[in-house]
């Protein structure tokens, strides 16, 4: 339609990518072939779990589109490393200088000095797992393997429950009982909340969070029980034990469809309820009314989040957790059993790109966590994780949909690594990151506005085709052009990374379908142990709560570090990763509670030294009930421009790595806080 000046207006719609679980449709407004406006879409093609709005974040995305640091064209850089000293280039040159860099070192030291730092997590389907990782498969460059963020939970959920899929999160209206256990729906998962709340008012349900922080829907729950970080294991052992002391594990359930559960049983006795309220440092009749109201009220349902991974523990966590949910036996009608990833009802397979003709050979992994070390040359990976032989020293890294420089753990070893003279830095992205401009070259990338794909949500069984509503800004590409470029100058063969979205759709695709599919599953078609069952390779379908075969046949536990206050890094309303803090960040600031507050001398509003051996911070101090004593917390997402010393809090975050699959542990990081003395203690 003509706007009021004559001017060209349309509502376009489309869907939205970004590492949330929530999966929106969205309602673009286009005004001269520039976004004016994004909402929810309403229509009646739209994924119901949108609900007609979307958050803050999204709404005001066309910043980030139009966004002063957004790269425009290929630059090359022409000052030292950091600087963000740049000149403009042509794809031709730009190209052509990344594979001969790529070619070289390949050449001179082998595949694995090639690093690919691959994450698009808020990306489509596509962008993530499309032609690049193919690309640098076929090269036989390195598996970076994401154990930054959800791979310890993933694992847990494989070792418990196989390839059953995840309990419908619209099946709440059904519950009595609805436990949030290390997950903030109020900062990422904003529409499971009006479920919870509807399961609340319309169906009498009664609410249990765990965890450290009184979070927006903690502070309105029938019980918080806000554990030390580290715990949840602990918690997870003490309330079964309590089931089976009053009689009401389900002991028919364990028996019928489970295997292990005897193991399970017998390691959570030494968890009395007096030694976990210590542990756990909570009151010990909490522990207690958790296991009663466990076991009073059904159908209930566990949505299990990722923040109980994030620590040394985070395997142990995981697996305990949902190993607990089995000896309650809250499964087999609507409104119970546990919600966790729903992505494994999409009906798409990117292994459907590869060439039936070319055999897959193995390949070197390497773990996100140690890319730091990797790119300074040292030993990587520790225990079962430690490497065959010694890793080469990293001569070219190509990132790409990342910010590892902000995000990564041990963050002045890895920005150690990447001011190394003879390292070749490729960054592929929207704008210039704290990680692009220590690049070598930065390559111009698509928004989600810009190309088509699919969005496959995590939190709502729902697939959606992404539409380009806007032409490119600038001379951006798509990672699968990106790739393809690559390809050709690399000599491989063309017609096997061609990067046409339709082409690249139809073949990961399992329905034969290129539409969109809001709702993957009808009501009611999900409840598990009755239409979905946990699978495994050899065809069992019983849960497995004790595999002798993993890393972690059972549960453990070792106590969190207790040399300081615990650090957290959550998620906020406004940055679920580093994504739109480059002009909506939340404050700087450390939340302490009162107590540790005041036995440090240090008010409201106080410029603090946050501390430890790795490194050091200046923040603002808020005084936040909110967060239990002996923790803190900071938010995810800052960018280093954001501190004076140019660090983010990830810089006092240490490398080490939990129980399971090597994950990352955010979570374990202990430090020093005292009050800044400006005049005597300068940056």
């Amino acid at each position: 339609m003509m706007g009021k000046t004559g001017s060209m207006r349309e509502v376009l719609t489309t869907a939205c990518p970004l590492d949330c679980p929530d999966g929106c449709s969205l309602a673009v407004t286009v005004e001269d072939g520039r976004i004016v406006a994004i909402d929810a879409d309403t229509g009646p093609d739209a994924n119901p779990f949108t609900q007609g709005y979307i958050c803050k974040k999204v709404k005001h995305q066309a910043r980030r589109v139009y966004a002063p640091e957004r790269v425009l064209t290929p630059l090359i850089a022409t000052g030292p490393k950091g600087s963000g000293q740049f000149r403009s280039a042509s794809w031709d040159e730009a190209i052509g200088l990344i594979a001969d860099r790529i070619r070289a070192a390949i050449d001179t030291d082998g595949v694995r000095a090639v690093v690919p730092y691959l994450y698009s997590s808020s990306a489509g389907i596509l962008a993530s797992d499309g032609l690049t990782p193919m690309l640098f498969e076929r090269l036989g460059c390195p598996e970076v393997e994401h154990t930054i963020c959800a791979a310890t939970a993933s694992a847990a959920w494989r070792q418990v429950y196989g390839g059953m899929l995840s309990a419908d999160p619209f099946d709440l209206q059904y519950s009595k009982l609805v436990v949030v256990w290390g997950a903030n729906p109020n900062a990422s998962n904003t529409h499971l909340v009006p479920l919870i709340t509807k399961a609340v008012k319309g169906n009498g349900a009664k609410v249990i969070v765990v965890d450290p922080r009184r979070t927006g829907v903690a502070a309105r729950a029938d019980l918080h029980l806000a554990i030390r970080p580290g715990t949840d294991v602990v918690l997870a052992y003490a309330v079964t034990r309590l089931l089976g002391q009053n009689a009401t594990v389900d002991i028919g359930f364990l028996r019928d469809s489970t295997d292990g559960a005897d193991r399970f049983l017998a390691a959570a006795e030494e968890w009395t309820v007096e030694r976990a309220a210590v542990e756990c440092g909570i009151d010990g009749a909490q522990i207690e009314t958790f296991a009663t109201m466990l076991a009073a009220n059904s159908p209930a349902m566990l949505r299990i989040g990722w923040g109980l991974e994030r620590n040394r523990n985070g395997g142990s966590a995981c697996v305990a957790v949902l190993s607990m949910w089995a000896a309650t036996g809250h499964f087999g009608v609507r409104g119970s059993g546990i919600i966790k990833s729903t992505s494994g009802a999409a009906p798409v397979d990117p292994d459907g790109l590869w060439p039936e003709d070319v055999v897959r050979g193995s390949r070197p992994t390497l773990s996100m966590n140690d890319v730091g070390l990797a790119l300074l040359g040292h030993d990587v990976g520790a225990g079962p994780h430690r490497a065959a032989e010694p890793w080469p020293q990293t001569k070219v890294l190509f990132v790409q949909g990342a910010n590892p420089v902000a995000t990564a753990m041990d963050q002045g070893e890895f920005m150690a690594g990447m001011e190394r003279a003879d390292l070749f830095t490729v960054v592929h992205d929207q704008v210039l990151t704290d990680t692009a401009v220590r690049a070598d070259v930065v390559l111009p990338a698509t928004t989600q506005f810009e190309a088509a794909d699919l969005a496959s949500a995590y939190g709502t069984f729902s697939l959606q085709q992404i539409k380009p509503v806007i032409g490119r800004v600038g001379e951006s590409m798509t990672n699968d052009e990106v790739a393809a470029l690559l390809a050709a100058r690399l000599g491989l063969p063309a017609g096997e990374f061609d990067p046409d979205p339709v082409r690249l759709i139809e073949r990961v695709r399992t329905d034969g379908r290129t539409d969109s599919r809001p709702r993957l599953r009808d009501p009611g078609t999900t409840v598990q142990f009755i239409d979905v069952y946990p699978s495994f390779a050899d065809g069992s379908k019983r849960a497995r709560l004790y595999t002798e075969t993993s890393e972690l046949p059972l549960p453990g536990y070792v106590a969190p570090a207790s040399d300081g206050l615990a650090m957290l890094t959550p998620s906020s309303n406004r940055t679920i990763n580093t994504m739109f803090a480059e002009f909506d960040p939340p404050e700087a600031a450390i939340s302490i509670h009162p107590t540790d507050a005041g036995e440090r001398g240090i008010a409201d509003g106080d410029q603090v030294r946050v501390f430890n051996d790795l490194g050091e911070i200046r923040v603002v101090a808020r005084l936040d009930g909110s967060v239990r004593p002996g923790v803190t917390s900071i938010p995810k997402g800052l960018w280093c421009r954001t501190f004076d010393n140019g660090r983010t809090p990830n810089s006092l975050i240490s490398r080490g790595i939990n129980d399971l699959v090597a994950g990352a542990c955010f979570n374990d990081s202990r430090i020093q806080i005292e009050p800044c003395l400006a005049a005597l203690d300068p940056v």
